[in-house]
C-alpha cells in the first residue's frame, strides 16, 4: 500500500474533513514569506493539501506514531513536541495552525501560552476545536453509545465559543472572525461510522495515542480494514448527500469551531 494513497482514500470518503479543507481552502491566504506552524499535525493529510498554498512549514504532533504516518506526505520539518513547551524559538512564525489540537492536551492554557510566544506581534492563529453547549445533543448520544473521550484521546469534550474567545483574550490574541460546520446531519454519521470502527471494526487501540483509535492509524490497518472501505465507499455518496442537509439548517451551529485570531500581544 502507498504509504500517500491510504490516507487520500481515506480523504476521498471523509464528511467533516472536507467541509474543514473547503472553508481552510477559501480563506487561508499565504505569501511565500510566511513561516507556518503545523501544530497538531496528526498524520499529514491536511497538512499535505494546505501546503500546496506556498510557505515555510514546520509539523508538530504529540504522537510519533502520527509524525511516522505523515513522513511521506510532509516529507521534512517533523518535530515531536509534548504538551507544555515547543521546542522552537520565540517570534518565529508569522502563522500557527492549531486543527483539532487543544482538545488534546492536559494543558491547554500553556499551549496557547507557548503559541503566543512562538507567533511574531501581529501573527494568526487558526484554530480549530469541537463546540460544546447545552444544545449539542448529540455530545450525549455518543455517551449513550458507550463511546468515552478517551476512544477520541480528547481530553475535554469542546470548547464553548464566549468560553474560548475570554480563554484566547488571556492569552494576547484577539479573534477577528470564527465559522462552525459539521452541522447535525454530518455530525451524526460521523458519530455513528466512529462507533462502527471503534466497537465492531477496530483492532485494540495502542494506549495514550493522542488522536485515539476512531479511524485507521497507518497503513498496515487500513490494508486491513480493506473490505469494510470497499463496503463504505458503497454507501459513500448516500451518507455524502445527506450530510448535505446541513445546509438546511441556517440558523443552527455546527459541531466545530473554526476562529481566527490575531497577536496583539505578549
Amino acid at each position: 500500500m502507498d504509504e500517500k494513497n491510504w490516507q487520500l482514500q481515506l480523504f476521498a470518503r471523509s464528511i467533516k474533513k472536507k467541509d474543514k479543507f473547503a472553508l481552510l481552502q477559501k480563506s487561508l491566504i499565504i505569501d511565500a514569506q510566511d513561516q507556518i506552524l503545523d501544530l497538531g499535525c496528526a498524520q499529514g493529510l491536511l497538512s499535505y493539501l494546505l501546503k500546496q498554498k506556498g510557505g515555510y512549514w514546520v509539523h508538530a504532533d504529540l504522537d510519533w506514531t502520527n509524525l511516522l504516518s505523515a513522513r511521506p506526505l510532509l516529507e521534512k520539518n517533523l518535530i515531536q513536541t509534548d504538551s507544555h513547551s515547543l521546542p522552537l524559538a520565540s517570534a518565529a512564525f508569522t502563522k500557527v495552525l492549531c486543527l483539532d489540537y487543544l482538545e488534546h492536551v492536559d494543558d491547554d492554557e500553556q499551549c496557547l501560552q507557548e503559541i503566543n510566544r512562538v507567533l511574531r506581534p501581529q501573527g494568526q492563529l487558526i484554530l480549530a476545536v469541537p463546540q460544546t453547549g447545552p444544545f449539542f445533543l448529540l455530545h450525549r448520544l455518543r455517551s449513550w453509545l458507550g463511546l468515552k473521550l478517551e476512544d477520541y484521546g480528547h481530553k475535554r469534550e469542546g470548547y464553548r465559543l464566549n468560553q474560548l474567545q475570554d480563554k484566547l483574550a488571556r492569552h494576547g490574541f484577539k479573534v477577528s472572525h470564527y465559522s462552525t460546520f459539521a452541522k447535525f446531519f454530518s455530525e451524526i454519521i460521523e458519530l455513528l461510522l466512529n462507533f462502527i470502527y471503534i466497537k465492531l471494526l477496530a483492532t485494540k487501540a495502542i494506549p495514550g495515542l493522542r488522536d485515539g483509535h476512531i479511524r485507521p492509524m497507518s497503513a498496515q490497518e487500513f490494508t486491513q480494514q480493506k473490505k469494510s472501505f470497499r463496503l463504505y465507499s458503497i454507501v459513500y455518496p448516500l451518507l455524502w448527500g445527506l450530510s448535505r442537509l446541513d445546509k438546511l439548517l441556517v440558523f443552527s451551529n455546527g459541531y466545530s469551531l473554526l476562529i481566527w485570531a490575531t497577536k496583539i500581544r505578549d
